[in-house]
């Protein structure tokens, strides 16, 4: 497979600037997190040097949360943000903070997660800290896997496929991570929803270009990757944004292009379970859930229109909101079976799952 040249320049103002000329080619096995003499679960062939080497891209370990009158001034209405609800408390994650820092630990009430987002990929997931009853921090390697982050826990030194969410190296090779849900939406979206919601500023202790998109046109070039990726399945262009859910070792994805300004629910199977999809291309909200409760009962979902955070209903007169939890009906408070879910570039599911679904 041709290595595509790479220049990454990131506006640090505490290290000097890390570039490649257009001669150079990505360094394989070097770098990064976790012990080196160890065996990897995935090719070491193909995990690469990023450039800015260990902890190079600072985690967020003390981060500064505002309300919504006081929201950072980089967020506009279609700004994209990560949001975690727990309880009745929510928090917003913004793009423009992530592509420069990548992870952020955190935590509400006694959840205590790492918001991990990788800016290649289009990828953001929320990982538990608490790793074989002993809370962590996660860190940035600095180590890419078909162009996705690598992130290390800081108890262990292992290494993390974010988008196998494993460890892939180090002491806790083959360990998987818990994964919590996460609404990816705009901020307009967002704030309609949860009026009360906080919402990560800039206020990192680092200085950097917040508001500025630190890789040019990658988001837009579907030409454009800057790592090598292998398999390269184009029955999607690379940089679409699609909606994918895993059951056990199966993936399914699902293209925005089947959801329409009107919420749209899909009742579907997946590795013989019962999932829903639920989306809105007008408010940009996708969600998926498991619907066999503990209790045996499949639901039958349906949209509920103009009514966010509820976007389902069902047959036994339960109305769900965008993280499946039961929010009146005779199912006030249950929560729908959670199976790792998230938006991504088409390109990073067809390189990390070959083959699978793809719903259009």
């Amino acid at each position: 497979m041709k290595r595509n040249h790479f220049l990454i320049a990131f506006a640090w103002a505490s290290f000097a600037l890390i570039a490649c000329d257009d001669t150079q080619q990505p360094t394989p096995g070097r770098g990064g997190g976790g012990n080196n003499s160890q065996a990897w679960l995935i090719p070491e062939r193909d995990v690469f040097d990023g450039g800015p080497g260990k902890d190079g891209i600072p985690s967020i370990d003390e981060p500064v949360f505002a309300d919504v009158a006081n929201a950072p001034v980089e967020l506009q209405d279609n700004s994209l943000v990560v949001g975690v609800k727990v309880g009745d408390e929510t928090k917003a994650y913004p793009h423009f903070v992530l592509d420069w820092h990548e992870i952020v630990n955190d935590g509400i009430g006694d959840k205590k997660f790492a918001l991990n987002y990788c800016p290649l990929t289009g990828t953001a997931m929320a990982w538990s800290r608490v790793i074989n009853n002993f809370e962590t921090t996660f860190g940035v390697s600095g180590l890419l896997y078909q162009t996705n982050i690598i992130p290390y826990d800081r108890q262990s030194n292992s290494n993390w496929s974010q988008l196998q969410m494993r460890a892939v190296q180090g002491p806790l090779a083959d360990k998987e991570a818990e994964v919590y849900a996460v609404v990816e939406t705009e901020w307009k979206t967002w704030r309609e929803m949860y009026p009360n919601t906080q919402v990560l500023t800039a206020e990192t202790g680092f200085n950097r270009s917040y508001g500025v998109y630190p890789y040019g046109n990658y988001r837009t070039d579907n030409n454009s990757l800057l790592f090598p990726v292998d398999p390269l399945d184009q029955r999607v262009p690379a940089k679409e944004r699609v909606h994918s859910i895993k059951v056990g070792d199966e993936l399914k994805s699902f293209r925005q292009s089947l959801f329409t300004d009107n919420t749209t629910v899909i009742n579907d199977l997946l590795n013989n379970a019962e999932i829903v999809v639920a989306g809105n291309a007008n408010d940009n909200v996708f969600v998926s859930f498991g619907r066999k409760l503990a209790d045996g009962t499949v639901l039958e979902l349906n949209a509920v229109q103009n009514a966010l955070p509820i976007i389902m209903n069902d047959q036994e007169g339960n109305e769900w909101d965008v993280f499946g939890v039961a929010v009146s009906g005779p199912r006030a408070g249950e929560q729908l079976p959670i199976y790792p879910s998230l938006m991504a570039y088409w390109f990073s599911m067809g390189a990390f799952y070959p083959d699978h679904q793809v719903v259009e």
